[in-house]
Formats: structure tokens, C-alpha cells, sequence
């Protein structure tokens, strides 16, 4: 495992230090210790700087964005972490599942699973006013979506800061195999129902989501023109949790059901299949 350098700069060395315990903590399968005793519980621009480490770390490395996520949407899942605020995380190649497929929990560190509309946009969104006309044209479709989290820091104990420095704590994702233009689903409207083996374990709606999947784009979109990394035609993002997420465990299979859009599902197992690489 490559460490992390903080640079020239001596006052990068606590933005360092966290990215490399979060960096640890992946590559070990052992969570860590929360990272705000080294960045803050609330300091924004520390917290996205480690999370750019990582990412650079893990574009060295070869990995290709493939788009974004949206985090902390849900009131019921802000509840869950005791945050106020949304945040984003960068989603690469190798985080994406297909749907209907298995998913090894030893590679993973205490995974819980939400559902979600996922964008994928058919044009960029990095010059103009992005309004909420803007941002609607240019989505191309809508998804179903599972985002499978997994906090790298011990007993997911995070604090908004924790959060975002480990990537809105993100992990994987699948996209349903179904897909709907907005002029045919309109996603404020839509009502979730997450199951695991066929028995309710979360339930929501659009309306949850910011109060609207695409107010989650808009803020995303302006968000990452400020940062300097516009969303760009044919990203994927993630809009945010439509209800409570819920912990993921071996033998689990999870389905979600987003009204007007469609179903995606995806299952967990203890081990790697025979023949399967990592």
C-alpha cells in the first residue's frame, strides 16, 4: 500500500494523515478510528481535501469516474448519522455492480444498503445558470438504484467532517436494468420500498430526497462547478437515500421497487464464488 505524502505543505499533514488512516482502514478491512480528532467535526474545505487525496490516490492507481453520489438527503438517514447537510463522493468503475448480482461481504467492513434514483446525464452541466430547467434537460434518463455504503470508520461514529473525508462513505452501487426518460417519470413523485427477502426493512419517496431527486442534482451540479469538476454528459449520479439505510449481511438479498421506474436488487454472500477473482 502506497502512503500517502502531504506534501511541501506542513499544514497538509493532518488532511495527510487522515486520508492515510482512511487508506488503512480500506486496505486492511479493519475500521478505524473517526478522522475529526486530526480535521474537525465540521470543517468543510479539510474534509473535501482528503477526500481529493484519496481520489487522486485511487486514480494513480488506475480507477475511471464514472460519476457521483449524493449523500445525507434524507432526513431519516441524517437522523441515522446525526448530520444536517448534504454531501457528494466521487463513484468509480470498479464501485459499479450489476443488478441481480452477489457481493462478497469480506470485502466490504459493515455495509448497509439504501435505495436511491440514480441520473445519467446526456449533457454536461458546468456553464449556464443550472436551474432546475437546465438540470432536468439534461438528464437523460433516470434508474433504479441500490447504493451499498460501508463506513471505513469504526461503528459508522462519524461526524459530518468523518463522512465526507471518507467519501460519503461510499462503497458500491448497482443501477436496475429499467430506465425512464423524465418526460415519462417524474421523480418527486416516485415511492420507494426496500426489501430484504421479500420483507419491508425501509420505505420513502421521492419527496424525501431534498424534497425533490433533482433539487439533489441541482445542488450537486453547482457544487462541483465551484469545486472546479463539473458533472459531465454521460455520469452517473446518485441522487440520494429515498429512506432509511439499512445493514447488509451475509445471505441478505436486498430489492428495491421505485414506483413508475422499476426494481433492482442485489445479494450478499460470505465468500468469493469458486473461480471468481478478486
Amino acid at each position: 500500500m502506497n502512503e500517502i505524502s502531504p506534501g511541501n505543505d506542513p499544514g497538509n499533514d493532518a488532511v495527510a494523515q487522515a486520508a492515510q488512516r482512511l487508506l488503512s482502514a480500506s486496505a486492511h478491512r479493519i475500521p478505524c478510528p473517526p478522522v475529526r480528532d486530526l480535521i474537525g467535526s465540521d470543517d468543510v474545505k479539510a474534509a473535501y481535501a482528503v477526500q481529493e487525496l484519496l481520489t487522486a490516490h485511487r486514480l494513480e492507481a488506475g480507477g475511471q469516474v464514472t460519476g457521483r453520489k449524493i449523500g445525507l438527503t434524507s432526513p431519516a438517514v441524517q437522523r441515522q448519522l446525526g448530520v444536517a447537510q448534504p454531501d457528494f463522493g466521487v463513484l468509480f468503475a470498479d464501485m459499479s455492480v450489476p443488478d441481480g448480482a452477489s457481493v462478497p461481504v469480506a470485502e466490504l467492513l459493515q455495509p448497509k444498503v439504501e435505495a436511491e434514483i440514480a441520473f445519467v446525464l446526456g449533457a454536461d452541466l458546468a456553464e449556464g445558470p443550472l436551474d432546475d430547467a437546465q438540470v432536468r434537460d439534461a438528464v437523460a434518463q433516470a434508474v433504479p438504484a441500490l447504493e451499498i455504503v460501508d463506513s471505513r470508520i469504526a461503528d459508522w461514529d462519524i461526524t459530518f467532517g468523518d463522512t465526507v473525508a471518507d467519501n460519503g462513505s461510499s462503497a458500491l452501487y448497482v443501477l436496475g436494468s429499467s430506465a425512464r426518460p423524465l418526460t415519462d417519470f417524474e421523480p418527486v413523485e416516485a415511492d420507494m420500498t426496500l426489501k430484504r427477502h421479500g420483507e419491508t426493512v425501509s420505505t420513502g419517496n421521492g419527496a424525501a430526497c431534498l424534497g425533490d431527486p433533482l433539487t439533489a442534482l441541482g445542488w450537486l451540479a453547482r457544487t462541483a462547478r465551484d469545486v472546479g469538476d463539473p458533472l459531465r454528459a454521460g455520469q452517473v449520479v446518485l441522487s440520494g437515500a429515498l429512506g432509511p439505510m439499512v445493514p447488509a449481511a451475509a445471505g441478505d438479498v436486498f430489492t428495491a421497487d421505485i414506483s413508475g421506474l422499476g426494481s433492482v436488487s442485489v445479494r450478499f454472500h460470505a465468500a468469493r464464488p469458486e473461480g471468481v477473482s478478486a
